[in-house]
């Protein structure tokens, strides 16, 4: 069980190092590109239409409302096998993370509420909520020897709950309008997946076939979409889990991604950006995230340890929860979508995911020399 565990941890962080490589590499292309003699074409790229079907959709929103899904998928698989076999499986080794993690939220939310409270940007309160599993992983796993194993294991069992966290966080607070027919239909073929899981039925392609009618139809619900990855994930056999979560890593970190980084982040500098950074937004989430999340897990955990709620794991100081708090307001990928469906205005969205850009890094840094 420990070797169930502990194989995708190494493989998470082997490919959270490449993958973050490639996404920082990704991300200073497109705003580089987006503030170039090119910039009107490549922005316009993104923003094209194509038709699939009877939906057709900017090139930017099949990326964010299909192919993410995958990239939900994969932290769906991720969560459901912590929970059933892996470090949230046993109360006592899962506290320590879930409290971290719980703190690691509430904080950064009330430091970017304290700046925006009184403004319509308070609609962005999630968005330094969130870490990105696979970049901080990686970052830490840059340490090598240096860091204990036992930290690797309470990170990624921290971002796992975090993720959980934040797909929630959008399925109550950042849905539209509900449609009730094509809602009901989500439900009655979620019913299926899950009937199909208790009768022990384990051909992959009947789960995927039924994923990909469950995503119209919670598309078409006004739940966003990609909550369907989440749901599929649930429903898959355990037996076959383990191989759908391998064959998923490589196209979840070298494209699914490397692409959403690519179309969100085509940012247009100006010079209000940076005075825009220096914004109650801006502030809000650059101090959320670096501040908000390293505050939060390590203050929670000291009290929770304090009180024997839960202990520290073996080979771990509070030195080492706090460095492991930096690394997590590295918000990347899950801050970038959250502001996505925080803000209609160009403007704002671009500040907002400057700040997100600029809290990552400046937290990827402060954890790394720390």
């Amino acid at each position: 069980m420990y070797r169930n565990f502990v194989n995708p941890i190494r493989e998470l962080a082997d490919k959270g190092r490449l993958g973050g490589i490639l996404l920082i590499a990704c991300t200073v292309i497109s705003i580089f590109i987006s503030n170039s003699i090119w910039r009107e074409g490549y922005i316009n790229l993104w923003q094209s239409h194509f038709k699939v079907g009877v939906l057709e959709k900017s090139i930017e929103h099949w990326i964010n409302d299909g192919l993410m899904v995958v990239f939900f998928l994969l932290v769906g698989l991720e969560i459901k096998r912590e929970l059933l076999v892996g470090e949230l499986s046993d109360i006592k080794k899962s506290m320590l993370p879930v409290i971290a993690a719980v703190g690691g939220m509430i904080v950064p939310a009330v430091i970017f509420a304290a700046f925006n409270y009184d403004h319509q940007s308070i609609s962005g309160w999630a968005i330094p909520t969130a870490t990105d599993i696979a970049f901080s992983l990686g970052i830490l796993s840059f340490l090598g020897n240096r860091i204990p194993f036992a930290l690797k294991v309470f990170l990624t069992a921290l971002a796992i709950i975090d993720d959980l966290g934040a797909i929630i966080i959008i399925a109550v607070f950042y849905t539209s309008a509900l449609a009730k027919d094509y809602l009901l239909y989500s439900v009655l073929i979620t019913l299926i997946l899950f009937l199909l899981n208790k009768f022990k039925v384990k051909i992959l392609a009947i789960y995927l076939l039924l994923g990909l009618i469950l995503w119209y139809c919670i598309l078409k619900s006004g739940v966003h979409a990609t909550i369907a990855g989440v749901i599929l994930a649930f429903t898959i056999p355990l037996t076959r889990l383990k191989e759908l979560e391998h064959y998923l890593q490589f196209p979840v970190h070298y494209i699914v991604i490397p692409l959403f980084a690519l179309a969100n982040t085509a940012i247009i500098i100006t010079a209000q950006s940076f005075p825009g950074l220096g914004s109650i937004l801006g502030l809000g989430i650059i101090l959320g995230l670096l501040i908000g999340k390293p505050l939060g897990i390590y203050a929670i955990c000291y009290i929770a340890i304090k009180r024997k709620i839960c202990k520290l794991p073996e080979g771990v100081s509070f030195k080492h929860i706090l460095g492991a708090g930096m690394l997590a307001g590295i918000g990347f990928t899950m801050s970038i979508f959250i502001a996505n469906l925080s803000f209609n205005n160009a403007d704002t969205l671009n500040i907002a995911k400057l700040a997100v850009i600029a809290g990552s890094l400046l937290s990827a840094l402060g954890g790394i020399f720390f």
